[in-house]
């Protein structure tokens, strides 16, 4: 059982960086891979970022690719989402979530833990 905390979410101006934190509990953090998500009021939650349980394999929405990167400390049980240029669209909740072996990584039915979320808002 894997249990996620997200934090570091608050507003940013537009052209502003922020990085969130996903802390996890329990020892089989490492064998897990690591989606973030958001979600706005009314809108379905969609994938944003994925890395794998080493780091080594990664993946974003096309609108963040080259903008936001995310990682993670295996040692520290914590993955990151690195985000810099920030839009006023890219206001959400941001959610973490893990697996151990997701077969899409971008679905967010194949997660079976989830954080709480931060919200990110990003003012213009």
């Amino acid at each position: 059982h894997v249990q996620l905390v997200e934090s570091g979410g608050r507003v940013v101006q537009a052209g502003g960086s922020l990085r969130l934190s996903c802390a996890a509990s329990g020892r089989s953090f490492s064998l897990h891979a690591v989606g973030w998500f958001r979600q706005v009021p009314g809108k379905e939650r969609e994938f944003v970022a994925f890395i794998n349980w080493n780091g080594d394999t990664t993946m974003y929405m096309d609108s963040v690719k080259g903008r936001f990167t995310v990682s993670r400390d295996n040692a520290k049980s914590t993955a990151y989402l690195q985000m810099s240029s920030l839009k006023p669209e890219d206001t959400a909740v941001y959610y973490c979530a893990a697996k151990e072996a997701p077969v899409s990584p971008a679905a967010r039915f194949e997660y079976d833990y989830w954080g709480q979320g931060t919200q990110v808002t990003v003012s213009s």
